[in-house]
């Protein structure tokens, strides 16, 4: 039952950070959410800070597998990641980055939660990387950065305008750095 309990605090506060910011959450409603007692909180997660972080971890494995899923399903080409995204975006629970989010929250750039979200985007840079050089483009490492600083761009983008559209613009301006423009 355990397990259950922590599960479930995770579901919760994943859930109101994504939907409502990391900082407006305070633990009595991630405990009222969950359904779990104070004392099970903190048999789980020393403070919110490490319950952030534990979320952050979770987070990244589940976009990261839900990236390259759709990446894949879409055709395995670094191009790809733009509809994936475009995918997301039209979701009615798309509130951003989660990743983002975070590190607009945190002013401390040393602080765990920071650290673990900057290292998604290393992750996610590292895994466009991948496709670029399986796609047998030079300089892989360079070009994903500029196509994660797309992305990253596409996902503000996206939620100010609350439309798809900006998937398929840096989309067009990835193509143009792979020399893809037709």
């Amino acid at each position: 039952m355990a397990t259950h309990a922590r599960e479930r605090l995770l579901d919760a506060a994943e859930e109101l950070f994504y939907a409502e910011g990391i900082r407006a959450v305070g633990v009595e409603r991630i405990l009222a959410e969950s359904g779990v007692g104070r004392a099970s909180f903190y048999r789980h997660f020393a403070s919110k800070d490490d319950l952030v972080v534990a979320v952050l971890q979770r987070r990244d494995q589940a976009w990261r597998t839900w990236l390259a899923e759709r990446v894949a399903a879409l055709g395995g080409k670094p191009l790809d990641v733009f509809g994936a995204l475009a995918e997301r975006f039209a979701g009615a629970d798309f509130r951003g980055c989660a990743f983002i989010n975070t590190m607009a929250e945190t002013a401390d750039t040393d602080s765990p939660a920071y650290r673990v979200a900057a290292g998604h985007k290393e992750r996610v840079t590292a895994y466009v990387a991948g496709l670029l050089a399986e796609g047998g483009h030079e300089d892989a490492e360079a070009l994903a950065r500029r196509f994660v600083l797309l992305m990253d761009g596409a996902i503000v983008t996206a939620l100010r305008e609350r439309t798809t559209v900006p998937a398929a613009e840096a989309c067009t301006v990835a193509a143009a750095l792979l020399g893809d423009v037709a």
